[in-house]
């Protein structure tokens, strides 16, 4: 069953022009003095419970809802909200429709993929959302041999400028290569502590035995996806934020070891996200296989426009297919 699923990013290389250090500052500090608005609304535990038991679809095994979740801060998104997200790079068009289409165009579509996924759920709001690669795993060593290459404040305040367009939250996502979760994310440290900015890390390209990106499916430990909630949690207590959302992509059982070690907290909300690409069957399985068979809180689901349409039967899973699922993904990505 593996081997129709590839790596859902291209390992690139980036060469940069020089960059106005002076243009970049003013850029982020318009951005982050527009930020969008995220109100602090207290948590109805009641209401809380009623929804996740929804989203659970009537499974009866005892694994959804997961038990002793602890409740959300006050202006939690999740599970009142199903976020609906597009999802790539500005600089290739190869890594998502983020790079493949104008802003205004890149709205149209989008807003398309949040009607149709209030009618396939009315009771469930949509969040619209920019999913941006900010750390992108590279095909090349560059200086410091890590194979990743960060991008710069410049695009990464565009991917921001751009969801605000649509008043969209934003999720800036790590492909640590070689390099690690503890070196890559307090680099970003400046946009988490945004309130409608979120997190998302890459098992996929985390290469822990130095094989390089690309070559082979890399994999991430309990360990790291605690490191990184925990360093969210901090923030969300030091800067009195909203409670922030951690997303980790998974396709395959190694892709994340130890599931049962993954710490939960009220300041964060964690989504396993479905990311492999292939016919509906195919999706289909390795969600029972490793999202629904480990649960650890909430769920999610990629839909890659080109991918998912090169095997028989050359069609993409609707919102109508994905609401059977049990549990119901709460997160949704298209590539």
């Amino acid at each position: 069953m593996r081997k129709y699923f590839f790596p859902c990013a291209v390992a690139l290389i980036f060469v940069f022009s020089g960059c106005n250090k002076k243009s970049a500052s003013n850029q982020t500090k318009k951005v982050e003095e527009s930020t969008v608005e995220v109100q602090k609304i207290p948590v109805d535990t009641t209401a809380y419970n009623n929804k996740i038991e929804s989203l659970a679809n009537g499974d009866t095994t005892g694994r959804w809802p997961r038990e002793n979740q602890p409740y959300p801060l006050a202006g939690a998104i999740l599970p009142f909200k199903r976020i609906v997200a597009y999802y790539g790079n500005l600089y290739s068009k190869k890594m998502g429709v983020l790079g493949e289409y104008p802003p205004k165009e890149l709205w149209r579509k989008l807003n398309l993929e949040v009607k149709a996924w209030e009618k396939a759920d009315p009771s469930t709001p949509v969040q619209p959302c920019i999913h941006y690669i900010a750390v992108v795993a590279s095909g090349f060593p560059l200086k410091d041999g890590k194979y990743r290459t960060r991008m710069p404040a410049r695009q990464i305040d565009s991917a921001l400028t751009i969801a605000r367009m649509g008043k969209a939250i934003v999720f800036l996502d790590v492909q640590v290569a070689l390099s690690d979760v503890k070196t890559e994310i307090p680099l970003l440290e400046k946009y988490l502590k945004m309130p409608h900015v979120h997190l998302a890390i890459d098992p996929e390209f985390s290469m822990k035995d130095g094989s390089h990106p690309g070559k082979k499916i890399g994999t991430m430990d309990a360990t790291d996806v605690n490191f990184c909630s925990d360093y969210l949690a901090k923030l969300v207590q030091k800067n009195n934020l909203p409670p922030k959302i951690l997303i980790v992509h998974r396709f395959t059982q190694g892709m994340v070891r130890n599931y049962k070690n993954i710490k939960l907290h009220p300041e964060v909300q964690l989504v396993m996200n479905m990311d492999g690409w292939g016919e509906p069957i195919l999706k289909k399985s390795t969600y029972l296989l490793y999202i629904y068979k480990e649960p650890v809180q909430f769920t999610g689901f990629k839909l890659f426009y080109k991918n998912d349409l090169k095997k028989a039967p050359h069609v993409m899973l609707t919102p109508t297919d994905l609401m059977k699922l049990k549990p119901q993904p709460i997160y949704i990505q298209y590539q």
